[in-house]
């Protein structure tokens, strides 16, 4: 691997580095070398992750071995009075950066966060791939993803599973936990495979022990750990995972987010309901106190240990949750809510006799009741302390600092805002769970304790005193305000470019309609009959001239329904339906990967002009999901996503800007913070298209607003010189027509994309339970149907990285000696019936099967020349119905593929798709049952003639040894069709 020199650092990366690469690497070392803070925005499709990998973790090995040297040298001084060469002393001294504050604090650890779990496997797999795979790694997630007790991993509520797995946990009862002690230093958790939460799942389950917990282990020695946000920002959740911070390096990546995480972790509302449920729930075990006449309630087995709470302490809890009930009962509320100083907070829960002094022991006795209540039956209509979890929440967020400095702080960046909640919402439960509360107040009221400062927790992660923060994204633009709100020094930035050409990419901002009708979808025009409709005709129009894939973003999900429902009745949603199936982004989470992959399987489908999805900014399909090559040509947004004005807490979030602004004019206005939220928004839907080098795309803009200087300022700094203002529609359809045929003409198809370890066909089910969506895997379209080149390629991936942009045929043709890539095919040994059942899943959700494979070149020219003379085409049993009879006779001579995966795609490629799924599920029956004349007969059916014998003789070497002979007999005496 080519190894670069950055400020004396030896990086090694996969292959030369592109400019873009080098300075984005330059940067990341530049913060590690002097201890600072960074904030570096790089196009998606740069290669932000492996350069950000590869130049930390080569700064953290140079400095593991400065550090090894240092301790060398002062044992070698100490016993010989001598020294290393002076030169190589100072060099590995300054090269690895400065020792904070002049001391050696020891082997520091690079701390990788990110949104979710998917992205975090995906930079693992990142890791993997590169030169670095040998470094300790360790992630950590969460029991609902690596709990495998049979009895916990069942329960659906994640704090009662928290309560049950700590309680297996204290009275040793649950075994897998048991275990770790004596499994944790085996080859398989501490080999020198990098584990991912598939991985351990599957390494505990080998082994029976939990892999909540090993990773727990795996976390005490690695030198780079992987965890999202929460973990990261929320001091509960760091304590509770042991994340260590000091003189650490923590890397935010999809930083996007952070603010808004910021604030969310440290903020939290509570309801009078809840307090009352709590109360509730305390009367609930005082009562079951009183039927069984014990005066101690005791969770732990062992009665050596002391007890967890009595009577009288319940009596005292409930008193004070009476107490805190009363206070906010007695808080004056206006109209649109009433707001208090963020102090105001510990006012209220002062007279709940909730102080500094004893919150320590409150939220214990609160922690200790809720382990009691979600352990005490397996009843799902018992009490499981909901309740009072949101008030020991409430506790950790408000103590998460008790010092006269940390109140301070609280004073400027929180408010207490208490409204009286909407009627609608206001229905007690009936039966089950009733409400007992002690208001006869007819409205419930809300309590929001709010912070509005997302430097109040970038700060307090600086007072752990880490070494260096880098917040990186595709999207940050524009960094001043965003720096001006995370509130701590950074020293180093960066917006990068694109690697892309202009030639790859077209943004347009479409001001009027066809029918000259301006579109502007603000607060006042939106529900304007005649501007729906021009934007539904616009839509219409650049559909017919965009192939394949086609995203359109709308600012919410009422403004999607609303033109939904108008284009439909005027015919316009229809017409697009013809042209483009249509999919809609649904508000529920369960049926999200069925519609995904739905459109997946319309994109690749060769009989169809792509599909069109509909979603919405800030939904699951603008965040994190991959429309790579043709399953994204083109993103239309219809408006600006800006926040619900009158939303409390966004007025809230404005005026406290307001009034940062009177005393420090660096700081965002309330209304410029406004206007950012929209259009951070719009470059996250953006960023969904262009996601590698070769890939290219439209981006249209179909709001007039757009046209504002300052809004087009905020968008991405690689988007704005692409930029250009439609004057004529008529033209502009004119113009996006010929830039993607064009771009057709001049730039590579798509690449075949190799699978990942946790991509692969015998681990689908799990792998798309980790990640969410469960993706299809490689689409191979048939190109022989009298396609051009220039028309739709031959391969697409759905879920791409850019890194697999640069791998091609000639790629695959030396793999013989590439382990890299070895790594990453399936294996010939796997077995047929495995691969085929997993593609049966696939297909049962209208997707193609896998077909990645390596050849070598005289086998492809051979098979290309084959399939040159026979010019097959799909129909009854994929042959050509004129095909001579020479070249029947050539194909009864041939011989079945050797490869197990050129097997599978000729198989596939020669039946039509009806008969290939009675294939496959021939081939599952068979495996499950074993019924061989059942599956002799199908296999008879379907490839007994002279065009198709020789994979019929070809499924020998794949059939149980029973029946081998009695197949070879019948292949020697069978009389063959035409």
């Amino acid at each position: 691997m080519p190894e670069v020199m950055i400020y004396g650092i030896p990086v090694n990366f996969p292959f030369e580095p592109y400019e873009v690469q080098k300075a984005y690497m330059e940067k990341v070392i530049e913060s590690l070398q002097n201890n600072t803070n960074a904030v570096l925005e790089s196009p998606t499709g740069t290669g932000k992750t492996l350069s950000l990998l590869c130049s930390s973790l080569a700064w953290l090995m140079l400095k593991k071995a400065q550090l090894q040297m240092n301790a060398q040298l002062g044992n070698f001084s100490e016993h010989s009075g001598g020294g290393l060469n002076g030169g190589l002393r100072e060099n590995l001294k300054s090269s690895a950066g400065k020792a904070k504050d002049n001391t050696v604090w020891g082997m520091p650890k690079i701390i990788y966060s990110s949104r979710t779990h998917s992205q975090l496997t995906q930079a693992m797999q990142e890791l993997k791939r590169s030169n670095y795979k040998y470094v300790k790694a360790a992630v950590l997630g969460s029991r609902d993803q690596m709990c495998i007790h049979p009895e916990v991993s069942k329960e659906t509520n994640n704090m009662n599973k928290v309560h049950m797995c700590q309680l297996k946990v204290k009275t040793r009862t649950c075994h897998f936990y048991n275990n770790v002690e004596s499994k944790k230093d085996d080859r398989t958790v501490k080999g020198d495979d990098i584990l991912d939460i598939e991985d351990l799942v599957s390494v505990g389950k080998k082994l029976k022990c939990c892999p909540y917990y090993l990773s727990k282990e795996l976390k005490q020695d690695a030198d780079i750990i992987f965890m999202p946000y929460n973990y990261l920002l929320d001091p509960k959740s760091r304590k509770a995972n042991g994340v260590e911070l000091l003189n650490n390096i923590i890397i935010l990546d999809e930083a996007h987010n952070v603010e808004k995480m910021c604030e969310e972790s440290a903020s939290l509302q509570i309801r009078t309901t809840d307090v009352a449920l709590c109360i509730d729930e305390i009367t609930y075990v005082m009562k079951s106190f009183i039927e069984g006449n014990e005066d101690q309630m005791d969770v732990s087995l062992d009665n050596n240990q002391p007890k967890d709470f009595t009577c009288d302490d319940l009596c005292i809890l409930k008193e004070m949750m009476l107490a805190f009930e009363k206070a906010i009962d007695e808080i004056g509320v206006g109209p649109d809510g009433s707001t208090y100083p963020g102090g105001y907070i510990f006012e209220l829960l002062d007279k709940a006799e909730i102080k500094d002094h004893n919150h320590t022991s409150v939220i214990t006795l609160i922690e200790n009741l809720i382990q009691y209540l979600s352990t005490a039956s397996a009843s799902p209509f018992q009490r499981k302390g909901v309740g009072l979890q949101k008030i020991v929440d409430l506790l950790n967020v408000v103590f998460s600092g008790i010092s006269h400095a940390y109140k301070e702080r609280i004073k400027l960046c929180y408010k207490v805002h208490v409204q009286i909640e909407d009627k609608k919402n206001n229905k007690k439960a009936e039966g089950w769970g009733a409400l007992k509360t002690t208001s006869s107040k007819s409205a419930e009221r809300i309590l929001s304790y709010w912070c509005f400062s997302p430097g109040f927790g970038m700060k307090q992660l600086l007072e752990q005193n880490v070494r260096s923060i880098i917040l990186t994204s595709g999207t940050l633009a524009p960094l001043k305000p965003l720096i001006s709100e995370l509130g701590i020094p950074i020293s180093v930035q960066l917006e990068n470019p694109h690697i892309v050409k202009s030639n790859q990419i077209c943004v347009k901002i479409i001001g009027n309609g066809p029918d000259n009708v301006q579109l502007n979808s603000n607060y006042q025009n939106r529900n304007n009959p005649k501007y729906i409709t021009s934007l539904g005709r616009t839509i219409l129009s650049f559909s017919r001239v965009i192939p394949d894939g086609l995203l359109v973003f709308f600012p919410s999900y009422p403004i999607m329904t609303k033109c939904q429902e108008m284009w439909q009745a005027e015919g316009i949603w229809s017409s697009i339906n013809n042209i483009k199936q249509i999919f809609v982004e649904p508000q529920r989470k369960d049926t999200f990967n069925s519609i995904i992959n739905e459109y997946y399987s319309k994109i690749s489908d060769p009989n169809t002009k792509g599909a069109c999805f509909m979603a919405v900014c800030r939904g699951k399909v603008s965040e994190g999901l991959d429309f790579a090559d043709m399953n994204g040509r083109a993103v239309i947004i219809t408006g600006l996503p800006f926040p619900p004005l009158k939303d409390p807490r966004i007025v809230l979030k404005k005026k406290y800007l307001e009034e940062l602004r009177i005393k420090e004019k660096e700081f965002l206005s309330g209304d410029d913070w406004y206007s950012l939220e929209a259009t951070r928004a719009v470059n996250q839907a953006i960023g969904r298209v262009i996601r590698h080098q070769n890939d290219y795309g439209a981006i249209l803009l179909c709001d007039t607003r757009f046209s504002n200087p300052k809004l087009r300022n905020q968008l991405s700094a690689w988007l704005r010189d692409h930029i250009n203002v439609s004057n004529k529609f008529g033209e502009t359809v004119s113009e996006i027509c010929r830039f993607f045929k064009s771009a057709q003409i001049s730039l590579p198809p798509p690449k075949l994309k190799p699978l990942l370890a946790h991509e692969s066909n015998d681990t689908h089910q799990d792998s798309s339970s980790l990640t969410g969506v469960a993706f299809p895997r490689t689409n191979a379209r048939i190109i022989n149907k009298g396609m051009s080149s220039s028309k739709k390629s031959v391969n697409q991936y759905p879920n791409s990285n850019e890194v697999y942009a640069d791998f091609s045929m000639d790629f695959y043709k030396k793999a013989q000696t590439s382990s890299y890539v070895n790594e990453f095919r399936p294996k010939e040994t796997r077995e047929l019936f495995s691969a085929l059942d997993s593609s049966n899943e696939s297909q049962s959700s209208s997707q193609s099967l896998v077909t990645i494979h390596k050849r070598n070149a005289d086998e492809a020219n051979v098979s290309a020349t084959a399939s040159k003379k026979k010019k097959l085409k799909i129909k009854s049993f994929g042959f050509e119905e004129n095909l001579k009879k020479s070249e029947i006779s050539h194909c009864d001579e041939r011989v079945a593929p050797t490869s197990l995966i050129d097997f599978v795609k000729e198989i596939k490629t020669l039946l039509d798709v009806e008969n290939y799924k009675k294939f496959q599920l021939s081939i599952s029956a068979y495996k499950k049952d074993g019924d061989y004349e059942l599956f002799l007969k199908i296999l008879s059916d379907l490839l007994e003639n002279k065009q198709l014998f020789y994979l019929f003789k070809g499924m020998k070497r794949f059939l149980k040894e029973s029946h081998k002979i009695s197949f070879q007999n019948y292949c020697d005496n069978v009389k063959l069709n035409s």
